[in-house]
C-alpha cells in the first residue's frame, strides 16, 4: 500500500509560531507576520507555500548551498539577515519547529530566553 506523506503547510507554520511564548499573527505587506515582542521572525510571504524567517547572513549562504530545495534569499532580502524555506521541502514538523524556533530566538527580548 503507497501511503502519502502530508505537507508542511501554512497552518502549521501558524500553529507553531504562535505556541511559542508572546507571538502575536499581525498582517502587514498583505501577508501574515508573526511577531515577539513587537519584532518579526517570521512571514508567509506570496501563496504560503513558503515562510522567510530570520537567518543570520554569515550562515545562510552555506544554507543555502547545502540545501538549496528548501532555501533561497529573495532578492529584496538579499542585504538583510532572512532567508526563505519552501515548505514542502521541509522533512517534518519538527524541522519546522526547529527553524521557527532559532528565528524566534534571534527576535526574542534577553528576558524571554532566560
Amino acid at each position: 500500500m503507497f501511503y502519502r506523506l502530508a505537507m508542511t503547510t501554512s497552518d502549521d507554520v501558524r500553529a507553531i509560531a504562535l505556541s511559542l511564548p508572546e507571538t502575536t499573527e499581525k498582517i502587514a505587506w498583505s501577508m501574515p507576520t508573526f511577531r515577539v515582542a513587537g519584532k518579526m521572525f517570521a512571514t508567509l510571504p506570496e501563496d504560503e507555500t513558503s515562510m522567510a524567517v530570520r537567518c543570520p547572513k554569515e550562515e545562510r549562504a552555506e544554507l543555502v548551498l547545502a540545501e538549496p530545495e528548501k532555501f533561497w534569499v529573495a532578492g529584496h532580502e538579499a542585504s538583510s539577515a532572512w532567508v526563505r524555506v519552501r515548505l514542502a521541502a521541509l522533512d517534518d514538523l519538527d524541522e519546522l519547529r526547529d527553524i521557527l524556533l532559532d528565528s524566534w530566538r534571534q527576535a526574542a527580548p534577553a528576558s524571554l530566553l532566560e
